[in-house]
């Protein structure tokens, strides 16, 4: 089995920071990719920022110049590190890792529980 297990959400005043930690744990070969999707009320799911094992970077336009996606292939973890947030990035924000669990096996997608971030004054 595979766990992604999320932290570092909350509640923050608008400009204010938070970093997310996503660590994936279980029976993993290789991770090809890591990310941050988030879903707001009555909204589509999104890609927020996606970072490959190579370290290859992509990001929403909303969030260029403020959110930074880094990862430790080590530690199997991605960190979302946001900064200047705003009440628009009020979301829940799941992890997800495209991952193989055997050398034989076909990539899959997991998810993460989700964590709640909220942009309040």
């Amino acid at each position: 089995q595979v766990q992604l297990v999320e932290s570092g959400g909350g509640l923050v005043q608008p400009g204010g920071s938070l970093r997310l930690s996503c660590a994936a744990s279980g029976n993993i070969f290789s991770i090809h990719a890591m990310g941050w999707y988030r879903q707001a009320p009555g909204k589509q799911r999104e890609l927020v920022a996606a970072i490959t094992s190579g370290g290859l970077t992509t990001y929403t336009d909303s969030v260029k110049g403020r959110f930074t996606i880094s990862r430790d292939n080590a530690k199997n973890t991605v960190y979302l590190q946001m900064n200047s947030l705003k009440h628009e990035d009020t979301a829940v924000y799941y992890c997800n890792a495209l991952l193989r669990v055997w050398v034989h096996s076909a990539p899959g997608d997991y998810w993460g529980q989700g964590t709640q971030v909220t942009v309040s004054s």
